[in-house]
């Protein structure tokens, strides 16, 4: 992945789970990285160990579904590091868990707002840039949920649809323009909110053990791996890592 050295990504969700792994390992491989979420304490914290570490980061406290501090975030990132080469869609919710009657509209609707809009976001604010210079890579988390419905999670599975349609639109309105739009569907991963899935009890998921899933270090290298020629026959769909090909692929196996 000696191409990914000396590029700048900008990770959303990264104060945890995948978005941290991600930064860190991204860093490891000499990349630039903005590291984006709403809590300011825990992204000072990650960029703080990275530069200690010898890497490159800027944390920036952004709310996702608000697109002006969206359009600030990526205005910080190209004043501090010039440009943006890669963006990382993580930022992602699944709670409140429960059968939609159960959940209030408004929560619902934030689901929805963080989930799909802060791609949109994401993407509108960046794709501008990486056209003007006619190179860019967009990996926009996704989920098997994007293909089959689960019981309790009508908001997270409309959602994961949704970005799934935003990554293969995006691909068919930008790839002509030198621009990579993919997505990877990493499965069930160690992080808090497989904590907030077990504690539901509901749907078959709620009940695996946290040795069940995988570590967030593994989608983490799936990203960086997806960010390479290497990944661009993949382009316009999404890449599962329960593809044990995949994997090998990217170097988790």
């Amino acid at each position: 992945m000696e191409e990914l050295k000396g590029k700048t990504a900008i990770i959303t969700g990264a104060s945890k789970g995948i978005g941290a792994a991600t930064a860190r390992r991204m860093a490891e491989l000499g990349v630039k990285v903005v590291l984006t979420a709403r809590s300011q304490d825990a992204l000072s914290e990650l960029a703080g160990e990275i530069n200690a570490s010898g890497g490159e980061a800027l944390a920036v406290a952004c709310d996702v579904s608000d697109y002006n501090q969206v359009n600030s975030a990526v205005a910080q990132a190209i004043m501090q590091f010039g440009k943006i080469d890669i963006v990382v869609n993580n930022a992602g919710l699944i709670d409140p868990i429960g059968h939609i009657t159960d959940i209030a509209p408004k929560d619902w609707g934030k689901v929805i707002d963080v989930n799909v809009k802060g791609i949109f976001n994401m993407l509108h604010a960046t794709l501008p840039g990486m056209e003007a210079r006619g190179e860019g890579v967009i990996i926009n988390i996704s989920s098997g949920a994007a293909y089959g419905a689960m019981e309790g999670w009508s908001h997270y599975c409309a959602s994961k649809a949704a970005a799934l349609m935003l990554t293969k639109a995006t691909h068919k309105e930008y790839a002509n323009k030198g621009i990579r739009v993919v997505g990877l569907s990493p499965g069930t991963v160690a992080t808090d909110m497989q904590v907030n899935i077990k504690a539901s009890g509901i749907n078959p998921v709620s009940t695996l053990e946290v040795s069940d899933h995988i570590p967030p270090e593994w989608p983490a290298q799936a990203i960086c791996w997806l960010a390479t020629e290497d990944a661009k026959e993949f382009d316009g769909d999404d890449v599962s890592l329960r593809d044990e090909a995949i994997r090998a692929r990217c170097g988790v196996v």
